[in-house]
């Protein structure tokens, strides 16, 4: 019999896979939540009960945290959404009902840094009232787990690299950033459902081992893809806008991005924890730079 049963949503993604495969190997079990069951074949091969259903639905939600010891709930990502900010509210609101109607006394939230801001944030504003809705629920335990900058975030800089020559981004290049490995943040998130030691609603920041510039990463995958000396160019945010539209994102999304790296820029998304010790995952970005290679190799 498992230790325990936990429900993780995005669970094939990077940090619930992560997540999910940690918890399994501390002997608990595991429902894993996805859009497809085709994708959760992997996972399911290794110990998971795979759980199909949409995000939204809080009926099916309900039926899956119903009985666990506790769960991983997130906002995951729907680049196709026309209206980000409403699809955040209307799954928000379905995973909040789920959780309360369900009666689970046990929740890590994936929130962001920034989280603390009302306003001005891009998407991160949502994870904001996200984090409200849970912590209005009466009788819930629920770790806010704010992670920085996804080290993960630069693969999509590949094409501009590799058409440009150039890194960029609308962030300014002297910016020090806790970037951090999707990996690292889904073994914290394990860490946190294995031991279940948090108590009422609980803020927690998590970043990569040292906070780097822009600039540094550029040299530093530079060095990496055979460019030496690869330059960092901050992208005007208009620029950076319809560069994004172009790629094939939602202008509405588009412009949430460039509000949140306004954000960034303007100091309004940051630390409000000291990242120390447990706060810091392992994996540096100079680690993470050198395994970018096959992906620029493959692009």
């Amino acid at each position: 019999m498992p230790n325990r049963t936990y429900a993780v949503m995005g669970a094939t993604g990077h940090i619930g896979q992560v997540l999910t495969e940690e918890l399994l190997k501390k002997g608990h079990g595991v429902r894993a939540l996805g859009r497809t069951l085709v994708k959760m074949e992997a996972l399911r091969l290794k110990g998971a009960e795979p759980h199909p259903l949409a995000f939204d639905d809080a009926s099916a939600l309900t039926a899956a945290f119903r009985g666990t010891d506790g769960v991983f709930v997130m906002i995951p990502p729907a680049y196709d959404e026309a209206d980000f900010s409403a699809y955040q509210n209307r799954t928000g609101e379905a995973i909040a009902k789920a959780v309360k109607d369900s009666g689970v006394k046990y929740v890590v939230h994936l929130s962001s840094i920034g989280a603390d801001r009302t306003e001005g944030t891009g998407p991160i504003v949502n994870l904001h009232r996200q984090e409200e809705r849970l912590a209005s629920i009466p009788g819930l335990n629920v770790l806010q787990l704010r992670p920085g900058y996804f080290m993960e975030n630069l693969l999509w800089s590949i094409p501009v690299i590799q058409g440009m020559g150039v890194l960029g981004t609308p962030i300014r290049p002297d910016l020090r950033i806790g970037m951090v490995a999707t990996g690292d943040i889904g073994a914290a998130a394990a860490d946190f459902l294995d031991k279940l030691s948090f108590k009422g609603n609980v803020p927690f920041e998590f970043a990569g081992p040292r906070d780097v510039t822009l600039a540094e990463v550029a040299s530093l995958i530079g060095a990496v893809i055979g460019k030496f000396g690869l330059p960092y160019v901050q992208f005007p945010y208009e620029d950076a806008k319809q560069g994004m539209v172009g790629s094939g994102m939602k202008p509405d999304m588009a412009e949430l991005m460039i509000q949140m790296n306004r954000a960034f820029n303007e100091g309004r998304v940051e630390p409000t924890q000291i990242l120390e010790g447990t706060h810091r995952g392992k994996t540096s970005v100079e680690e993470f730079v050198r395994g970018m290679a096959p992906a620029f190799a493959k692009a």
